[in-house]
């Protein structure tokens, strides 16, 4: 148990940091991309506007000392004008596009990488088609951003160089990805080293507990043995009356309680079975059977078992034994009058499965969730005469537990109850 509540301190406390690592390393991407996408917008915008202008607002005709590729198809020749549609002078002379117009018809009208080195026109016009052909408006396409605006009758498409940018966003989401692993793993190693400490008053308190149910079951085996000799000796002096059969009902009731609480704290232990081996799983539910047909038959309920045979499987005979009676007593103690029961066994695969139903009569269905808490009962009353202590499905829990497998009851409409145990 303590060994399952440690894996889920630091299941949980792993969960939780790797959602908030996730978050955080998500936005941070996230609004890395939105402000360098919104930066290259706007830069798209200004070298639109620039394209726009007539070539008088343009300015004088002068070389772009930042830009050597061709102009208008024309090797050599330097541009008609250096860019100048962003504030920042510098900033005018680092920024790479290049430009396509369309005519309403789809065709070329114009071309301009003078202010590009590593784009020809016929490169450029195969990146304009290809934009027009997505129908988008904004996007990326490979190492550039661009824009498509329609003015008048024509239609621009400008691109504008982003491969530094988009080196940085790659280079700031590798490592988020590298900070986000390594953080993991050191926050991975501190709650592994940290969790015994933080699961130990728990275990502190397990102890306590298993000491103290030990313990009391101990001093209560003495009296109970004196109450049970002195109640013999008392019978043969006086003769059996109501009084004697009811100090022998309670007596045999309160010994059962202290067995099986005794059995339940040595399943909460850290290794409860020590001493599993292989064993005929048919033939040990074949003994369990034939110990309850004859008291279900004796109260008039019909009682089927369907075993499959040569099903083996490696665990303590004696606990699956005794976790298989708990569910047939109660099948058998809670089935409604002249009430069918089934016990059926199985395997698929590498599972063996093991069913219990029975026809019941509940005013209210009882909470399954709950049905294999400890001491909880569907009668509120608790009176005894309706059932057990409420221990015996918690002890069919811990043995399923114990085996590596999981327990499961339904009553959907209080009419049947159905329990399932998957080993």
């Amino acid at each position: 148990m303590l060994k399952k509540m440690r894996r889920r301190v630091i299941l949980a406390a792993m969960a939780a940091f790797a959602a908030v690592i996730l978050l955080i390393a998500v936005l941070v991407n996230a609004v890395n991309y939105a402000v360098v996408t919104d930066r290259a917008d706007d830069t798209l915008s200004a070298i639109l506007k620039f394209e726009e202008r007539s070539p008088k607002e343009r300015g004088p005709k002068e070389p772009d000392p930042g830009a050597g590729g061709p102009s208008n198809g024309e090797p050599g020749k330097p541009p008609e004008r250096p860019f100048t549609g962003l504030p920042d002078v510098e900033a005018n002379y680092m920024t790479r596009f290049f430009t396509v117009r369309f005519d309403s018809a789809g065709e070329v009208i114009f071309t301009s990488v003078d202010y590009i080195a590593a784009i020809g026109e016929s490169d450029a016009v195969l990146y304009a088609k290809e934009v027009l052909k997505k129908g988008s408006d904004h996007g990326y396409m490979k190492a550039y951003r661009y824009v498509k605006e329609v003015i008048g009758d024509e239609t621009v498409v400008i691109f504008l160089n982003t491969s530094r940018e988009q080196q940085s966003m790659l280079s700031l989401l590798v490592l988020t990805i590298v900070i986000s692993f390594v953080s993991l793993l050191i926050v991975f190693l501190l709650v592994t080293l940290l969790s015994r400490r933080a699961i130990r008053p728990y275990a502190n308190n397990i102890k306590q507990q298993k000491r103290f149910i030990t313990d009391a079951s101990h001093e209560l085996k003495t009296p109970l043995t004196s109450i049970s000799t002195s109640l013999d000796v008392l019978t043969m002096e006086h003769g059996e009356d109501e009084w004697t059969e009811n100090i022998r009902k309670q007596t045999g009731r309160m010994s059962r309680l202290v067995n099986e609480l005794v059995t339940l704290s040595r399943l909460d232990e850290e290794s409860p079975l020590p001493d599993k081996e292989e064993f005929s799983l048919s033939n040990a539910a074949w003994e369990i059977a034939d110990v309850y047909m004859p008291q279900a038959k004796a109260q008039g309920k019909n009682f089927s078992v369907e075993i499959e045979e040569d099903v083996s499987l490696f665990g303590d005979k004696s606990s699956i034994q005794q976790m298989l009676s708990v569910l047939l007593d109660n099948a058998v103690r809670y089935s409604d009058e002249k009430g069918d029961i089934r016990f059926s066994l199985s395997k698929k695969k590498n599972r063996v499965y093991i069913e219990v139903f029975n026809t019941c009569d509940y005013e209210t269905a009882p909470d399954t969730e709950r049905l294999f808490d400890r001491f909880y009962r569907p009668d509120e009353s608790r009176d005894s005469k309706t059932g057990g202590s409420g221990v015996g499905l918690s002890i069919a829990r811990a043995v399923a537990q114990a085996h590596g497998g999981k327990i499961t009851a339904s009553c959907p409409s209080g009419k049947t109850m159905t329990i399932k145990v998957s080993l």
